[in-house]
Formats: C-alpha cells, structure tokens, sequence
C-alpha cells in the first residue's frame, strides 16, 4: 500500500495537540470545499484533507498510524510483523487495503474476542452561504447531504446572529452509529454572502454615505438604510470625509438578544455639472470663505 502523510495533509507538525490539528482542518475545509473553492483540484484536496483529519483526532487510530513511522508520502510499505499482530489477529488481514481502510479496521480482530464494539456513526461537514438577512433574523434552508447510502435533504435552521467562519453543530444528523454506538453529525461552515450596501466586522456593519458640502458644512437629517428598515440619522455640523457616525444597535443580531452597531462613513461628493445658479452660488463662496483645507490649520492638522 501507499503511505500517506496525515500531518502534510493538515499543514501541521506530528507533535500538534488535537485543538491545532482541529483548527487546521477547519481552514483547509473553508478553502477546498467543492461548493465554495473555484480551484481545480478543490475536491481532491478536501477529501485528503478530511481523510487525515478523521484518523489524527482519533486517538486510537493516530497511535497506530504513528507506529507505522514516517517515510515519504506516496511511497510503498507494508506493516510491520509487530503492527500486525498488535491489531488484527491474522497476520493477512491488511493486503491490498488502502491505509485508510487500515486505520478504520484496526483493532477489530481483537475486539471480535469481547463481542461488537459501539462505533460513533460519520461525521459530515459543508458550507453553506447564508445572505447578511438571513444570519441577522435566522432561516431555515435545505440543505442536501451525500450520504453514504445515497442523497438526502434535511431541513436545516440558522438562528440569528451567525458570523463568517462560524460552525455549526448538528447533532445526531450524520451517518448512522454502529453496535449501539451514536449517529455522526454534520458541522455547518457558515459563510456571509457579500452584500450590495453592507461591510462587515463580526456583528457590526459599515456602508459608505455620501453627503453634499452643504450637508456636511450644516448638518442634515438623512435617512438612511438598515436591515431593519430605514432610521433617520443625524450629521452633525462640520463632517469631514472618513468620519465615522454611528448608529447603536442597528448592526447584525448578536445571537444573545443585542446587536452589533452600524457605521456610515462620510464620503463629500460634488456635482458634476453646474446651473448657472449653482455656479454664482459657488463662486460667491469662493470669494468669502476664508477656508483652505490645505493650510495646517484649515485641515486641522
């Protein structure tokens, strides 16, 4: 057979604790996932990298596979005599198998002298694209699951306040357990769809406002856009570009009862054609304005 480097696999040193080992799984499953990654070997890079992860968060079957040792990914190896005769009670059990077949039937030989082991049932993990509404107020979605047995569709709820990157727990919804053992789950990768107004900065949301000289120089009341439906926001006299207002609690739902906050960043705009009117108006205040925002004083530097 084969050897396959797990830990290569994973981007991680053969020393990681199970919370590294984790985490390096979860980003290569955000990157290389078939409905998310446009990359052409994204599926082939997702399967290694679950096949990697099922085996070296299981202790049992990360011992054995440690045993084997460490030699060139890709390279032919049998087990040794000892490994052999450590986890299976005949000592031919293991020709022509993948090693990853190997590592899930380690053991059973010894096992099958105390009777049928509980075996945890797989364990599923997607993405799934939710829109900047939907993570604020929660949905509910179908979400199609391959199966071992073939597809199925599961009604899947997202409540309020999910954030980009989240997981998603759903207990009990994998394969089926062995022996009495538990169903899998399914872990959710939850991923924010860019939204046409709205940044976002975990629960809080930033959208650019544009405002007329005159508005920024005055003040104004300004209604503007939320996910809630649309609030007057109030510009205070002198806004600059780049200034932050904000609007408390108007952001994305939190999960806990609250809510982010919502930032308009000021952006001046001008026209781009001028009346005869606009124009006077604007020379007039070109002759009596004093202002010179290229001064150390005028910029207010």
């Amino acid at each position: 057979m084969k050897y396959k480097d797990y830990y290569a696999a994973l981007g991680v040193p053969r020393d990681a604790d199970i919370e590294s080992i984790k985490k390096a799984y979860r980003k290569l499953a955000r990157q290389y996932h078939p409905d998310v990654s446009k990359e052409p070997d994204a599926e082939a890079r997702f399967k290694e990298a679950a096949e990697a992860y099922a085996t070296l968060k299981d202790p049992e079957k990360r011992a054995a596979y440690d045993e084997l040792g460490q030699r060139p990914s890709g390279e032919e190896f049998s087990p040794p005599p000892d490994w052999r005769h450590q986890y299976a009670d005949n000592a031919h059990a293991f020709e022509d198998i993948d090693l990853s077949d190997l590592l899930d039937a380690l053991g059973r030989g010894a096992r099958a002298q105390r009777g049928p082991v509980p075996r945890h049932g797989r364990d599923y993990e997607t993405a799934v694209r939710v829109s900047l509404e939907d993570a604020h107020r929660g949905t509910t979605l179908n979400l199609e699951v391959q199966y071992e047995d073939g597809p199925r569709t599961l009604e899947v709820t997202i409540p309020p306040g999910v954030t980009d990157g989240q997981k998603l727990r759903l207990r009990g919804k994998g394969g089926p357990g062995r022996n009495g053992g538990a169903n899998g789950d399914i872990y959710l990768h939850i991923a924010l769809a860019a939204h046409e107004r709205f940044r976002v900065d975990r629960h809080d949301l930033y959208f650019d406002l544009a405002l007329t000289p005159w508005e920024a120089a005055l003040g104004a009341e300004i209604e503007v856009a939320t996910l809630d439906g649309p609030v007057l926001l109030t510009v205070p006299p002198g806004s600059r570009s780049g200034r932050k207002l904000r609007l408390r609690g108007r952001g994305l739902a939190n999960g806990r009862g609250g809510h982010g906050d919502l930032y308009a960043v000021v952006h001046i705009d001008v026209p781009a054609t001028l009346s005869p009117e606009e124009r006077k108006l604007f020379e007039q205040l070109a002759q009596a304005s004093r202002f010179n925002p290229r001064s150390v004083a005028g910029s207010g530097s």
